[in-house]
């Protein structure tokens, strides 16, 4: 098969966000939070973990850390213990208590609102960075690339490669900037809902016309 011209892709990728807009019009991050240091514990929670289950640990997590003072003075043992469920609790209570002490230390408390700030702190990377820039602050720096993009992106063609920070390299100039964080959110309902992992619901899929892969698994 011939390779897809950028701009191929870029109407391609077009059709498709449109579809999955109108189709998911309630996309949004899952993780519940009421600002940007809840959803920043919320993401470094999230990983290799569900976003219901870290839903259920914050709700207690965040009515007793309130601040990231309050985070970064949290007793090692004590923060461990409360997000155990979690998976991989010793270094996420690591990097939850040394990303709130730098944001105590360098940003005067507050969660910093750039891309280069967030990366300094520990145990953020640019999939965490983008989606706390996008859904606390409203700002489109990056995509997100998490498993449900890595998944539907790959079978609609959209990249070919297969780690993230390359496919976030691929995505950004065919997705339009002021999509790229509703980006995310409609791959992940979808890929939710219809492209699953295991079986694509490809008769049932709305952009099924648009995806090399349709009705091949």
């Amino acid at each position: 098969m011939a390779r897809e011209s950028k701009e191929a892709l870029r109407r391609r990728c077009g059709k498709i966000l449109t579809i999955l807009k109108k189709e998911y019009p309630q996309a949004r991050t899952r993780l519940e939070h009421a600002d940007a240091l809840q959803l920043l514990v919320a993401t470094i929670l999230a990983a290799q973990c569900t976003d219901d289950r870290v839903n259920i640990v914050t709700k207690n997590l965040f009515a007793k850390y309130r601040t990231a003072a309050d985070f970064a003075a949290a007793a090692p043992a004590r923060l461990e213990e409360e997000i155990r469920s979690t998976g991989f609790y010793r270094n996420k209570a690591k990097n939850i208590r040394a990303s709130a002490g730098k944001i105590v230390s360098d940003f005067a408390g507050k969660v910093p609102d750039t891309m280069e700030a967030l990366l300094m702190l520990p145990g953020v990377a640019r999939k965490t960075a983008n989606i706390v820039l996008g859904s606390a602050f409203g700002k489109n720096e990056g995509i997100a690339v998490d498993t449900h993009v890595i998944r539907l992106s790959g079978r609609m063609g959209l990249t070919r490669h297969d780690d993230p920070v390359k496919i976030e390299q691929d995505l950004m100039p065919i997705v339009p900037r002021e999509d790229w964080t509703v980006f995310n959110h409609v791959m992940v309902f979808h890929g939710r809902a219809v492209c699953q992992a295991r079986k694509p619901n490809c008769p049932a899929c709305k952009v099924n016309k648009l995806c090399p892969s349709a009705f091949k698994s």
